[in-house]
């Protein structure tokens, strides 16, 4: 007769017992810190392996994945033999028949932009741990993991700290919303019953009030992330404006994404705004036209390189900009200080939400500024690039004529007074 082994799976708390009870096919679950959302989802996915179907663990990083991977390795660790556990492939087999298999979703190489996670598979449930911090989890739900769950009709599980208006929070408002299928909650760190409210309150003293409604809240902040703020971008909306254009950015397309072209006046409004998809003979043509005599700063990352030595012939103040992790942090910590100071102005629309949506990071090498997981910035970039070149143009020489009035001098060729003007950083003419 063989021996029974029991596996004590862990006693939810009233909050987590709550979102059991209220759960639909997929759930969101937004969080504050110490809730006990790993805990608690770790406990779904041995319930299904040990009913004898397939579970899928998803995290954003290697990291992640290994503190749930623990988890789960303590779960099952009273099966013993009985229990396949392979550390190398991550994948936990039950003598039941159920599995459950743990992912990292972390790109494994510079440019990949679709995950190859779980191809192939077939899941009763999957988790996507700390879904608001995955760098494209927009493509891992519908590309990747949503699939896996067809052949069960499985379920599928969010828990996260909120991190903005990212993918998560447009999930989070589908739960909230009376989608089919779809359930989301909201639950502070203070719904934990096992966490002393005196640490709650000194995490209250200790933080910045920002800090501490999202990760001890779980308030979802349209400023979290946002290096602008949005009540000073919502300052800066007019319509296109009037007067010469002084300064021109362009942002050149890359792959499926826009060429956008800004052009300010002296006082920073946007006097011109261009938006456009086509071939680069076509581009290369509409903006030599645009740009003309005008200074511009313009993209030259990439395949924008000869885009823009091709320009200059025509444009002889066209200047080449690099993108770089440092040069971009630069850029964009300018365009936030024009915002913040209400120096450049822009019409609302996509230029808007672009700005609204534009996300920073800390990372170990600096600040990553970036566009949410499927979203553009290119207008952010081009609108950043207008305002650098406004305030690094050449200064306009003027010559007093017979008659007492006054003309531009002819532009002349970028020198390298004011190629070093732009702080040194990698330029191409």
């Amino acid at each position: 007769m063989g021996r029974t082994v029991t596996i004590q799976l862990p006693k939810p708390h009233p909050a987590q017992l709550k979102v059991r009870n209220e759960a639909e096919r997929f759930n969101v679950l937004a969080c504050g810190r110490r809730w006990g959302k790993t805990l608690f989802c770790s406990s779904l996915v041995a319930e299904t392996a040990l009913e004898g179907k397939p579970a899928g663990w998803f995290a954003p990083t290697y990291k992640l994945m290994e503190d749930a991977w623990n988890e789960a390795v303590t779960i099952f660790s009273p099966l013993g033999k009985a229990a396949s556990i392979n550390k190398t492939d991550r994948i936990i087999k039950l003598p039941t028949g159920g599995s459950v298999e743990f992912w990292s979703t972390e790109p494994r190489q510079a440019g990949d932009t679709e995950s190859m996670v779980a191809r192939g598979r077939k899941y009763a449930r999957a988790v996507y741990d700390e879904a608001a911090h995955a760098k494209r989890l927009e493509a891992d739900w519908t590309k990747a993991i949503r699939p896996t769950l067809t052949d069960y009709r499985g379920d599928a599980w969010f828990p996260s700290t909120p991190k903005g208006h990212n993918h998560f929070h447009k999930l989070w408002t589908r739960g909230q919303s009376d989608a089919r299928g779809w359930a989301s909650w909201q639950m502070p760190t203070s719904t934990n019953p096992y966490i002393d409210p005196a640490e709650i309150e000194d995490a209250r003293a200790d933080l910045p009030a920002d800090a501490f409604s999202q990760e001890y809240l779980a308030e979802f902040l349209a400023d979290a992330a946002n290096p602008f703020g949005i009540s000073h971008i919502r300052a800066c909306l007019m319509g296109l404006a009037e007067g010469p254009i002084e300064a021109w950015g362009v942002d050149l397309a890359k792959s499926h994404d826009w060429t956008v072209a800004f052009g300010l006046n002296d006082r920073g409004e946007t006097v011109a705004f261009q938006r456009w998809q086509s071939d680069w003979r076509n581009t290369i043509a509409r903006l030599t036209g645009m740009i003309g005599y005008t200074p511009a700063l313009i993209d030259a990352t990439g395949v924008g390189d000869p885009i823009v030595e091709e320009i200059q012939q025509k444009c002889p103040q066209a200047v080449g900009y690099k993108f770089t992790s440092q040069s971009k942090q630069t850029l964009m910590e300018g365009l936030a200080v024009a915002i913040q100071q209400h120096e450049v102005g822009f019409p609302e629309g996509i230029v808007q939400n672009e700005l609204e949506t534009f996300m920073y990071e800390y990372t170990p090498s600096g600040v990553r500024y970036t566009a949410p997981d499927g979203m553009y910035d290119d207008c952010v970039d081009g609108l950043a690039l207008a305002v650098r070149c406004l305030r690094t143009r050449p200064a306009r020489v003027v010559l007093s004529g017979e008659t007492g009035g006054e003309r531009p001098h002819t532009p002349i060729e970028p020198s390298e007074a004011v190629l070093a003007a732009i702080d040194g950083e990698e330029l191409g003419v």
